[in-house]
């Protein structure tokens, strides 16, 4: 029996909603990546480089080490292998990741703006400030470096400058649900900017009390 069955199955759920959504730009799109993270080792759950994902079959869904060596599948895994590994060395928190290329969250990324705290329940859910990770190639050691050294900041979503979205949790389910509560409040700061009004924010003492829910929820 396989035992990465299960994580595989449920990458292939929410990559179909994503597709399905819009998250990975198109129905026919391979855009984008998911990866699981398995309890206990230090091995990934991720789709393959290159396949369409609504015609994904759970042996198609690659198993790797940290150090990005084949445990399972008969594909090469998302290019974006090293950066999901990355994540997982330095957030011991996050179990899984949902990159996209989500369309609200990436208008943010084309004019290299991060997304201030706007709704208390999207900020304790997400953090307080969607920063943004600065430009390098998809695929390379220096997008790693980049990831990595911005998503210790403890947040959950990230804009990828000139990319897309990144969309952390600490189970797929929540990683993706993550990800719908970024495309909302990209969508909606998207549209309060267009007004030219001022944007309101949220108020210091609610901060500070989100601050402290989550820091106690990560205890």
């Amino acid at each position: 029996m396989d035992p990465y069955l299960q994580p595989r199955k449920d990458i292939i759920r929410c990559c179909r909603w994503l597709c399905e959504h819009g998250y990975f730009g198109s129905l026919l799109s391979a855009g984008g990546n998911v990866s699981v993270r398995i309890p206990g080792e230090s091995v990934l759950v991720i789709t393959p480089s290159g396949r369409p994902y609504m015609e994904l079959a759970p042996t198609d869904i690659c198993v790797v080490d940290f150090d990005l060596k084949p445990v399972a599948g008969q594909h090469q895994p998302s290019i974006e292998t090293a950066m999901h590994a990355g994540i997982y060395r330095v957030r011991p928190d996050v179990g899984a990741v949902v990159h996209t290329h989500q369309a609200f969250a990436s208008v943010f990324a084309l004019i290299n703006q991060s997304i201030p705290a706007l709704f208390d329940e999207v900020a304790l859910a997400i953090g307080e400030t969607v920063d943004v990770i600065p430009y390098a190639f998809s695929g390379s050691p220096e997008l790693v470096q980049a990831v990595r050294q911005t998503v210790t900041n403890g947040c959950d979503c990230f804009i990828m400058k000139n990319h897309g979205a990144l969309n952390l949790g600490a189970t797929l389910d929540q990683a993706w649900k993550n990800a719908e509560l970024l495309e909302k409040t990209a969508q909606a700061y998207y549209h309060a900017l267009a007004t030219g009004q001022p944007v309101t924010t949220l108020p210091d003492d609610t901060l500070r009390k989100v601050r402290a829910l989550r820091e106690s929820r990560s205890s």
